[in-house]
């Protein structure tokens, strides 16, 4: 299924071939006869696609002649970025002209030496297209531009979701699991209890309600979260259980001795409540012989650990008490959940749509999460033929038969629009089980061209919505809002169910972690979203050897200095940087990037600079960057396409740059430091028209004016 992302992309080059600011410039250039051609070619391809996509699926010849059409149209889309980032620098340079700020440009940028190397790089990629073209055509693919897919109108608003009103038919289980766990006050040893069924079924819905539950909360004194999935490594669990029960960071070493003795000081005699979430381990040595003796031998009386797992191997061997098997709904409680997700409150249901839901709920077969996402993909379908065509789809005669609900899932997929399949599919950078932050989902999503603008909305809220309907599809789920030490304020974070990562990934080749690649002995061939950590830091030396592709997404720590010099930037549209360290590089050589996130990072003055040349960026956070005190005055020229300006925690900032009223596409300013100077004063915000969520203002006593703020006011502000 991976192919199916490719018509979006290619679709977006030939939108962005077609571009008038690039025309412009392949115009000045003497350059635009190739433009065009190059716009045709994938015109030419875009329309032959979804056949061969069909097609490919038999076909290895097609599959190989697929994968070199995305290199080249990757190829192409930077080649392009490189004309409107051309066309952005000379805006930039026109503006600082006028105020008596030329740079010399012209040694390294001059016209003839931009038309020389440009003609190399877009007919370097025209002869590449040529020949798939040429091979295309002797495919005897079908024209199937009346076959893309109708594109359903955005709905401006959504409700929040509250995912708790989703668990139906679970009070029985949930008041047995309950009273299990309070009858062991008596049991001097910690009691496992595993919960286990197969995927979808409500596991950890489950656990949830048990662990939220009243009287437990009110009954054991410490209560503990782990989700385990695949990694089930002795140490870092242990260490894991010693931050959650402290509410601070783990520094000890991977000394299981050490740990050992650090989770006996931390637990002490405290009644706990332990849920080990999604354990897959079916090796009972290591659940016997390491893990076991660590948390059954610590804690209070009463103590429990529950554990949600899939294989009844797993239960057995964890379990002290009976384990509990997860049993289907019935036929009541299917029908209201999916119901609920299928009909929404203002529409009266059809007798003929109910008679057609009962039979796709029969099909679902009583898994919960096979109900919420059929539920979502019919909400948006409002005719009898069209719930008689999902009615019909290959989804299995009753999938519980199957053990298997990934058919239902890529059926859903498979009716997202192209942006929503590209935005999914992106989200398979992250681990299982990592909590994505809403507004930086969708930032991401912007600074790789997944989403584009649509009638009045712009980017941002054209995300919003993308996400919203991912959410109600069950796409994402356990969505809350949080307080958020880097953002500074609250932020909405969501998760994803651990089958739905699966069909990120199985959509995807284009996505990563570094415990994947490790784990496969890979480099980045064809990865373009990478996301990295501290924890495997040693393991990553060597990965980029021999590595031709340059990740699109880099989501890493600042520790990755060394490897990240070793990267080529050029194609870099986002990179998410955070950590103390030092800086002595600068990210010219990035001039695509749209999304920066330099957080608690220890920036200069040369770093800021090279930001200024950023002329696409969207994104800039900067938060606890404790040591920064101003911000480049070139940034009002050259970053005009900026919407999101992150600086809380950044306590030294003493004065914001001129004029930063010009940056009229602001969306978000977390901090503004009035100052007397001119175009630094509070006048400045009238023109942000667009700002929303909290901003904090500071010096307010420098004020000139009454008349800019006629309230008594304190020296420091949030709106």
């Amino acid at each position: 299924m991976a192919e199916s992302l490719l018509l979006p992309l290619v679709r977006g080059v030939a939108g962005k071939a077609a571009d008038a600011l690039i025309q412009t410039v392949t115009r000045m250039s003497g350059l635009d006869d190739d433009r065009e051609t190059l716009e045709r070619h994938l015109l030419a391809v875009k329309c032959k696609l979804a056949d061969a996509e069909e097609r490919s699926q038999s076909n290895a010849y097609l599959r190989s002649w697929m994968e070199k059409l995305k290199a080249v149209a990757y190829e192409a889309d930077d080649v392009l970025d490189d004309f409107q980032y051309e066309a952005l620098r000379r805006e930039a340079k026109i503006g600082k002209s006028t105020s008596g700020k030329v740079l010399g440009y012209i040694t390294h940028c001059s016209p003839l030496l931009f038309r020389f190397a440009m003609s190399k790089k877009l007919k370097g990629v025209l002869n590449k297209i040529k020949e798939l073209v040429e091979e295309m055509n002797m495919f005897g693919l079908e024209n199937s531009v009346n076959r893309e897919e109708r594109q359903h109108p955005w709905r401006q608003t959504h409700s929040k979701l509250d995912e708790s009103a989703d668990i139906f038919g679970r009070d029985d289980d949930k008041k047995r699991v309950v009273e299990l766990l309070l009858d062991q006050q008596d049991k001097r040893k910690v009691q496992v209890l595993p919960i286990f069924g197969m995927g979808g079924l409500g596991k950890t819905a489950l656990a949830k309600m048990v662990y939220n539950d009243q009287d437990v909360q009110q009954h054991f004194q410490l209560k503990m979260w782990y989700c385990v999935s695949d990694n089930f490594n002795v140490t870092a669990i242990v260490k894991s259980i010693i931050e959650l029960a402290t509410n601070g960071r783990c520094d000890l070493p991977d000394n299981i001795e050490l740990l050992q003795k650090k989770l006996d000081e931390v637990i002490c005699r405290k009644t706990f409540l332990l849920v080990l979430d999604d354990v897959w381990n079916e090796e009972k040595t290591i659940w016997e012989e390491n893990l076991k003796p660590l948390l059954c031998s610590i804690g209070g009386p009463g103590s429990a650990i529950v554990v949600t797992c899939r294989s009844e191997q797993v239960a057995t061997i964890m379990c002290t008490i009976q384990p509990l098997k997860l049993a289907c709904l019935g036929e009541e409680d299917s029908w209201e959940l999916f119901s609920k997700k299928a009909f929404s409150n203002d529409v009266v249901e059809q007798a003929e749509l109910v008679t057609i839901g009962r039979r796709i709920v029969n099909k679902c077969g009583g898994l919960p999460l096979a109900l919420k996402t059929m539920g979502g993909l019919l909400r948006s379908k409002q005719h009898v033929e069209e719930w008689k065509a999902i009615e019909g789809s290959n989804i299995g005669d009753n999938i519980v038969g199957k053990h298997e609900v990934m058919p239902i899932l890529k059926l859903s997929y498979k009716h997202l629009s192209s942006e929503m399949k590209q935005c999914f599919a992106f989200c398979a950078v992250f681990p299982k089980d990592y909590e994505m932050q809403k507004d930086m989902l969708i930032q991401l999503w912007m600074a790789n061209g997944f989403i584009k603008e649509e009638g009045t909305m712009d980017l941002t809220q054209k995300g919003e919505c993308i996400f919203h309907e991912l959410v109600w599809r069950s796409f994402f789920q356990d969505m809350e809002v949080e307080d958020s030490f880097f953002s500074g304020h609250e932020t909405v974070v969501c998760k994803m169910h651990d089958l739905m990562h699966d069909l990120a990934r199985n959509v995807s080749n284009d996505c990563a972690t570094i415990e994947e690649l490790i784990e496969q002995r890979a480099l980045l061939k064809n990865v373009r979203h990478l996301q990295m950590s501290t924890d495997n830091l040693k393991k990553t030396y060597g990965l980029f050897d021999g590595n031709s592709t340059s990740p699109r997404t880099l989501l890493a720590p600042s520790l990755m200095c060394r490897e990240f010099k070793r990267l080529s930037h050029a194609s870099l549209r986002a990179l998410h940087w955070q950590g103390l360290f030092h800086t002595s590089f600068s990210f010219v050589n990035a001039k695509h990037l749209r999304y920066l996130d330099l957080s608690s990072c220890d920036v200069n003055a040369r770093l800021l600079d090279s930001v200024c040349q950023l002329y696409n960026l969207q994104t800039l956070r900067l938060n606890n960057c404790t040591k920064l005190q101003k911000l480049p005055e070139d940034m009002m020229i050259s970053l005009r396409k900026l919407i999101h300006l992150y600086l809380s925690g950044c306590d030294k900032l003493g004065r914001m740059p001129r004029n930063i009223g010009q940056l009229n596409n602001l969306r978000t300013l977390t901090r503004f430091v009035v100052d007397s100077r001119e175009g630094c004063g509070i006048e400045e915000l009238k023109d942000l028209r667009h700002l929303c969520n909290k901003m904090e203002l500071y010096n307010l006593r420098k004020i000139k004016s009454i008349k800019h703020e006629k309230k008594p006011i304190s020296s420091r502000r949030k709106i």
